[in-house]
């Protein structure tokens, strides 16, 4: 786990980075994001966002048809999008259009204005490719493992229920029911009456009674899938909930796990309030207060219909999933298992290539860390390969806060972890890693130290304990030329004593300055196991 990655990148041209704007034309909302691609890496950073609540969607009662002022509002939106990406430089613009554009009977006439008013070429794809692009947008930031997931987006016009696992879309499905769509035609009354709140949800369960069935038959008998929600309705949902809850949003939002109790509370709160009322609430905007009982109710139902308990907070969607497919159309990606499988190493790379981290000298010390880590393990303690994996994570990018000043660098360190976006890990991990990575040197971990007061019981443990591995690991790399070789743990569990025996890599090299700074670091590691720790050169 400690060896570099190594990319099925086929070279396209002599750059090694690209830009690209994917734009996402939706029945609420146009989003942009652009993203620079490292073609090495596999990776891609986000730059820029843009976002306009245009209500496409808002459709002529009789026709159907799109409204010409919904029309207008969407060129004028787009145009603003093409004059970002044209400052920006972008080398590609892809584009979009789902459930609105794809309904409405003058859908191929907005197109073809696009194309000649704004010169942005439109692709209408169906809800089962819109779905397939969702799934690759969360498959590149979420680390699936070995468990299937039931993936949820809420969007304007429709909604998304996605199963999958690491392989593949077991069952794709985009049902006609959006949060801008109910609103319109279910729900006339402020606040929601009964009635109203009653056919709603009726309408809703009929509507996804047949896919979630149809899901349903895709899963074996043991296996128990983990929800995930995407998009505008449930990330408001759950930033309600965490302000609520925390009294802040956590960042990123990413990873943030909300209760299916807590989301029907919420929409039954939202039921018995005006409009007026719900825009007072925290972290609701104004746009959102007009269709989140509706997007609400989609979600809770969802959720009971498919008896999960909890849903994890995705950050990426149907504009990431366009940026991966692009990739792949384009041959940057030849394996997308390959991708996936590798979600948490790429990320890692990426932040520590942004922050100019000495890559040689840090796969070095995460080598040693990772031979102290399993040598060590069962004697001092049981943890396995998820701890590792946030050890591993902090080992490499533990000196990246070198990049902001060299005073105090553990700290800028702890910092530039936690606000980095590193995919695959929930908040709860990403803060374990900053951490781990804060304390490799100088201070222990203490309660008086807010961040580290604030992890659950066996997080603390997990960074007071292999803090003390990453101090270890670094120590035998002080002058970080590669001079000890390898290391050799033997424990005497009758006098308390673990020896460590290293073995230079030159035999004239005394490794002094190493086993002066492991008799240094070592009191770490015996004030928290209660061992005498002996080293050696042989």
């Amino acid at each position: 786990m400690t060896t570099s990655l190594k990319s099925n990148f086929i070279n396209s041209d002599s750059r090694n980075t690209c830009l690209l704007a994917a734009i996402d034309i939706g029945t609420n909302s146009i989003h942009m994001v652009v993203v620079e691609i490292n073609k090495t890496l596999l990776t891609f950073t986000i730059i820029n966002r843009q976002k306009d609540t245009v209500r496409l969607g808002e459709r002529e009662a009789k026709t159907r048809k799109l409204t010409e002022e919904a029309i207008e509002r969407a060129i004028a939106s787009l145009k603003r999008c093409k004059d970002l990406a044209n400052s920006l430089k972008v080398d590609h613009i892809v584009a979009i259009a789902t459930s609105a554009t794809r309904e409405a009977p003058n859908g191929k006439d907005f197109i073809q204005r696009v194309s000649l008013e704004v010169g942005i070429e439109i692709n209408l794809i169906s809800g089962y490719e819109e779905a397939r692009r969702i799934y690759l947008g969360v498959l590149s930031g979420m680390d699936f493992q070995d468990r299937p997931h039931v993936i949820i987006d809420i969007g304007g016009g429709s909604t998304e229920i996605i199963l999958a696992d690491v392989h593949e879309p077991r069952f794709l499905s985009s049902i006609k029911v959006g949060a801008v769509r109910l609103t319109e035609e279910l729900i006339t009354t402020d606040p929601v009456s009964e009635t109203e709140f009653s056919n709603l949800r009726a309408y809703v369960r009929g509507m996804l009674e047949r896919p979630i069935d149809e899901l349903r038959r895709q899963l074996g008998d043991n296996e128990q899938p983990q929800l995930v929600g995407t998009s505008g309705t449930i990330e408001t949902l759950v930033t309600i909930n965490a302000l609520q809850k925390l009294g802040e949003v956590p960042s990123p939002l990413q990873g943030y796990r909300m209760g299916r109790k807590e989301v029907k509370d919420l929409v039954k709160k939202f039921v018995s309030m005006t409009y007026e009322e719900r825009l007072k609430i925290s972290g609701m905007s104004d746009k959102r207060a007009e269709i989140i009982v509706a997007g609400g109710v989609i979600l809770m139902e969802a959720m009971a219909m498919l008896t999960l308990d909890n849903i994890t907070v995705c950050e990426r969607a149907l504009r990431e999933g366009m940026i991966v497919d692009w990739m792949l159309n384009h041959k940057l990606i030849e394996d997308r298992l390959c991708y996936q499988g590798k979600v948490r190493h790429r990320s890692v790379y990426q932040i520590a290539h942004k922050y100019q981290v000495n890559m040689e000298y840090s796969e070095r010390v995460a080598q040693f860390a990772q031979s102290l880590f399993e040598q060590l393990k069962g004697f001092f303690y049981d943890w396995g390969t998820k701890e590792w994996e946030l050890l591993w994570a902090a080992t490499i990018l533990h000196k990246c806060g070198l990049y902001v000043n060299h005073s105090a660098y553990h700290k800028h360190s702890y910092y530039l972890i936690r606000n980095a976006e590193l995919l695959g890990f929930t908040e709860l991990e990403l803060e374990t890693i900053a951490n781990l990575a804060r304390y490799h040197r100088k201070s222990i971990p203490k309660k008086k130290h807010e961040p580290y007061s604030k992890l659950p019981d066996t997080y603390r443990k997990i960074v007071k304990q292999l803090s003390t591995i990453l101090r270890l690991a670094v120590a035998l790399n002080s002058r970080q030329i590669g001079d000890v070789k390898t290391i050799n743990c033997k424990y005497n569990e009758k006098d308390k004593r673990l020896y460590l025996h290293l073995f230079s890599t030159d035999s004239s090299d005394e490794c002094g300055l190493e086993l002066w700074n492991l008799d240094y670091n070592k009191l770490v590691f015996e004030n928290e196991f209660g061992v005498k720790v002996l080293a050696t050169l042989n």
